[in-house]
């Protein structure tokens, strides 16, 4: 069945910024008095901002603040980081480039606020190459639930099993299958990284100029 849209997740995909997440994580929350541990925080990993900040508050109660408003700091504080530091995915833009040029539609979908995925799009100079834009704080589930992917189809008006979403997790990789799309998982030229269930392998995207979804 034709490909006719390709979404992409961002944080490890377009942008190698999930140290980020956590380096803002550790000196927000720590600032309130919640001690963060590896194994706490290993449980966070895949949850949207929200899920986090209520996970930690739920932990450590801080007091004379509200959870959003945390949360707000937090993300605040990775935009910054975002900005000032090199994360870009090596190739990623001509990547998308090159999609565009193929006439794919464009979407990303992502479990970061919507703030954080703009503040991506206009670092990488890429956002006038998206269609959709699309953030799981606007759903009731993040991902692995396939709320943000299915949300992302529709704004494109392209059925889910014309689209194709990049991932680099199982939490993500199961959100697109369960919205029905195909999935490539993206490696970073990590060969330890091997998701079974994805029906596509992207090691880098310097290498990747199509045919990357050849047999589709």
């Amino acid at each position: 069945m034709a490909l006719k849209a390709v979404i992409f997740d961002m944080d490890g995909v377009l942008v190698d910024s999930e140290g980020f997440w956590a380096k803002a994580e550790l000196d927000v929350f720590s600032s309130y008095g919640v001690q963060i541990t590896e194994d706490l925080a290993a449980q966070t990993k895949y949850m949207t901002t929200t899920e986090v900040t209520e996970f930690w508050y739920g932990k450590f109660p801080w007091e004379n603040l509200d959870i959003p408003s945390v949360e707000q700091e937090v993300v605040t504080r990775v935009i910054g980081l975002i900005q000032s530091e090199e994360c870009t995915m090596s190739g990623v833009q001509d990547f998308i480039r090159h999609l565009k040029n193929k006439e794919y539609k464009i979407g990303l979908a992502t479990n970061a606020p919507l703030r954080v995925a703009e503040a991506v799009l206009k670092k990488l100079q890429v956002r006038d190459l998206f269609d959709t834009v699309n953030s799981s704080e606007s759903e009731i589930h993040g991902k692995p639930h396939p709320a943000v992917y299915l949300a992302s189809a529709k704004e494109l008006g392209i059925g889910p099993e014309h689209c194709i979403a990049i991932e680099d997790s199982h939490s993500g990789l199961r959100a697109a299958k369960e919205a029905g799309m195909k999935t490539a998982v993206f490696t970073n030229n990590n060969e330890n990284i091997d998701f079974e269930i994805a029906d596509f392998k992207i090691r880098n995207f310097k290498d990747a100029l199509l045919p990357v979804f050849s047999g589709e």
